[in-house]
């Protein structure tokens, strides 16, 4: 008589769905603790991969990052980062400050990077302050070009709160 017995590892259905590894992170070890930045006492600039406008996303608004931003949606507002990346099928209206930009969609707006790439797909109406400029062939570019030994320097950077200091704290709410 056999006794086939599985363990409970290989019973538990969350056991065997691993998800992939994000943005060239380490495989997850079922068991494994692993630290998201996402997790809280995590902080905005220890984020380990780029925050992401979806395409099904429209932003009225400012955005600020400490770190990269790839923008796939519709963003009305100015966005601040380190490096931006302007989707094929993405429109911003606005400006955008950081010291790397890619651009592959649709900008109405200055744009002011130290490397600034406009890439074959890209739409840009504004002018581009810049210490280098790559533009490909078939780019759509009007404006003026203006090279800048610091083109990003001037522009006021917006406070970015920080709220990864708060969460976890109680708060005491007023009486009535």
């Amino acid at each position: 008589m056999l006794n086939i017995r599985k363990s409970a590892d290989a019973a538990s259905p969350a056991a065997s769905a691993v998800p992939p590894p994000l943005n060239g992170a380490p495989p997850a070890v079922p068991g494994a603790a692993v630290q998201q930045s996402w997790q809280l006492g995590a902080r905005p600039g220890d984020r380990v991969g780029p925050s992401v406008i979806g395409s099904d996303l429209t932003i009225m608004g400012n955005l600020v990052s400490r770190g990269e931003v790839h923008v796939e949606g519709e963003v009305q507002g100015d966005i601040h980062g380190t490096n931006v990346v302007v989707g094929e099928k993405a429109k911003i209206t606005g400006a955008i400050i950081a010291d790397e930009i890619v651009v592959r969609g649709h900008v109405m707006g200055s744009i002011r990077g130290k490397k600034v790439m406009l890439q074959s797909t890209s739409h840009v109406e504004g002018d581009v302050f810049h210490q280098a400029l790559a533009i490909e062939q078939g780019a759509f570019f009007e404006g003026k070009s203006r090279r800048s030994e610091d083109p990003t320097a001037g522009v006021a950077r917006p406070e970015v709160p920080d709220f990864g200091a708060r969460m976890g704290e109680a708060t005491a709410l007023p009486s009535a």
